[in-house]
């Protein structure tokens, strides 16, 4: 019997083992079922709460804004006369949306130098660790869910210059984080799973 059939049913095993599952769950207005569903997604970003003192439902509305949970989102390429691809429109990437810079800075500041943004827990840590930096910079409540969108979006130097006011979809965009922080806390606190 040749041994290539035997290599490629191998081959696909193990990839169905090691392969991440980046897709978003299912119902993502409904934080009670999305824990139920990623309880690693919760438990992450209850070990965030605890380090940067940022609510689970701002982290959520934000990754939310962000990447919609889905692990390796990018941007979209860019093309020039439409089929001549030119690159992503920007580095970010992840959970998080982190731009290379900025995750270098985070990579730095915390010691975490294996992070990486296709994993919830260093997405949600992240998330955290540049809510802090806005509180710090900005004197922006870990609460905040609007502002600490905003100062996410534009960067910390953005945000004090109000450069943000000058996006009106950018301003849509972090009133929806807002309210959707709003009702990602009143379902988590209404959850019958007693992890709250």
């Amino acid at each position: 019997m040749s041994r290539f059939p035997l290599f490629i049913a191998l081959a696909v095993l193990l990839s169905a083992c090691g392969g991440k599952d980046f897709s978003a769950p299912r119902n993502l207005d409904d934080a009670c079922a999305m824990s139920s569903e990623r309880p690693k997604y919760f438990a992450a970003m209850r070990a965030t709460e605890r380090r940067w003192g940022v609510p689970v439902a701002v982290q959520a509305a934000i990754i939310h804004a962000e990447s919609r949970f889905i692990g390796d989102a990018q941007t979209p390429v860019r093309y020039a006369l439409g089929v001549i691809p030119l690159g992503r429109q920007s580095s970010a990437m992840g959970y998080s949306q982190a731009l290379d810079g900025t995750w270098d800075e985070y990579r730095r500041e915390t010691g975490n130098r294996r992070a990486d943004r296709t994993d919830i827990r260093d997405a949600t840590d992240f998330v955290g660790w540049y809510s802090n930096k806005s509180r710090e910079r900005n004197g922006i409540a870990l609460n905040d869910a609007r502002n600490l969108y905003l100062a996410y979006h534009d960067g910390h130097t953005g945000f004090s210059r109000g450069t943000y006011n000058s996006k009106p979809w950018l301003l849509e965009v972090a009133d929806r984080v807002a309210t959707r922080s709003v009702m990602y806390d009143q379902q988590l606190r209404n959850c019958r799973s007693g992890w709250w």
